[in-house]
């Protein structure tokens, strides 16, 4: 049988109800605190939660590279971010991986980048770039970044500090 469930901790929690519930619809639970095990020629004792897989450990895969250019010799370079636990050669690793929690939502692409055709403010924001790859949720990332008009902009202050602050 195949089935996709949500990577982290809400992830182990659903294949532990999962497992309970095929237990219980195989007759298996009962009110005692030990069940048979799903293993054949194994004894019986207490149900445990399935092992945990590398993608829901805290950090598990969640590592990107920033390469900025065009932002002037102070923010220009490439930067590695890690986070849960947060860390890397980022000068602001907490703060980026905060950018990227605050930009996270369960069922959407973090990255997504402007729809084309929507309509943006027609105002320059200077001439830099970044391009961020890596991993992030568990999904791999290859995102571009700009300040061509006011939909770019918007996107990439959204990722401050991750991408660095160029509103002043």
């Amino acid at each position: 049988m195949s089935h996709v469930t949500p990577h982290g901790p809400a992830g182990a929690l659903r294949r532990v109800l999962v497992l309970a519930a095929v237990s219980l619809a195989a007759g298996s639970l009962s009110a005692a605190p030990s069940v048979a095990s799903a293993h054949p020629g194994a004894g019986s004792g207490p149900l445990m939660p399935p092992p945990v897989r590398d993608e829901d450990r805290p950090g598990g895969g969640d590592h990107l590279v920033v390469h900025v250019q065009g932002a002037g010799p102070r923010w220009d370079g490439t930067y590695e971010v890690s986070c849960h636990p947060d860390g890397g050669t980022h000068p602001d690793a907490a703060g980026a991986c905060q950018a990227l929690d605050r930009n996270t939502r369960w069922g959407q692409e973090t990255f997504t980048p402007v729809p084309e055709g929507s309509m943006c403010t027609m105002q320059y924001g200077g001439p830099a770039t970044a391009h961020v790859t890596g991993t992030w949720a568990g999904r791999p990332v290859d995102a571009r970044f700009d300040r061509s008009d006011g939909c770019e902009i918007g996107r990439w202050d959204r990722f401050v500090p991750l991408l660095p602050d160029l509103r002043d």
